[in-house]
């Protein structure tokens, strides 16, 4: 059980590194040059990030590192489950949204659960990134960050894969559906 510390005991400590280990090293693919051993040892070094990482992967993202950002000297980690996480679905894009639904809200917002988890919702261009991958959202549809010019129009955007192409739409914020969820990253 988790304390309010956002920190992990050291034996889901160990069981969450192992659970990455093993995604890691069956998907080299998504990080090639990149070398366990320092993710490892930069996770062990901050134990707010191991149970950031703990919240994605019991949520259903499968959290695995996709690059490694030279400038801030940070590993990016997003959500590869195969479909959107099964646990971050039927949620309105924000709170503005959710507020402004008159009857049937959802429990929550994909924003406000994000912010929760300390995870940011993967951008286009970071969805287009993942989809380089591997094929993700083959029955599901991720909401992404969505500019403030979108938004001021009560719109927010989504994307899937269909047909062997990766699309992006767009809804009204205050929509949401039971194969709709978000997907995130997270910097280390």
């Amino acid at each position: 059980m988790k304390n309010n510390k956002k920190q992990l005991s050291q034996d889901q400590t160990n069981e969450l590194l192992n659970t990455l280990k093993a995604r890691f090293e069956k998907n080299k693919d998504r990080h090639k040059g990149l070398e366990w051993s320092k993710i490892q040892a930069r996770l062990e070094a901050d134990p707010e990030k191991l149970w950031v990482l703990d919240e994605m992967e019991v949520t259903g993202g499968e959290p695995d590192v996709v690059a490694y950002d030279k400038e801030s000297d940070a590993y990016i980690f997003f959500d590869c489950s195969p479909e959107t996480p099964k646990d971050r679905r039927s949620l309105c894009y924000d709170r503005a949204a959710w507020e402004s639904r008159k009857a049937n809200r959802p429990e929550g917002t994909a924003m406000d659960k994000a912010a929760e988890m300390g995870i940011e919702l993967l951008t286009e261009e970071e969805y287009q990134e993942l989809q380089t991958l591997g094929k993700f959202d083959l029955k599901t549809s991720s909401w992404l960050k969505t500019g403030a010019d979108v938004r001021k129009l009560g719109g927010a955007i989504f994307g899937d894969r269909r047909f062997d192409r990766v699309f992006i739409y767009h809804n009204g914020a205050d929509s949401y559906y039971a194969a709709r969820g978000f997907r995130g990253s997270l910097r280390v």
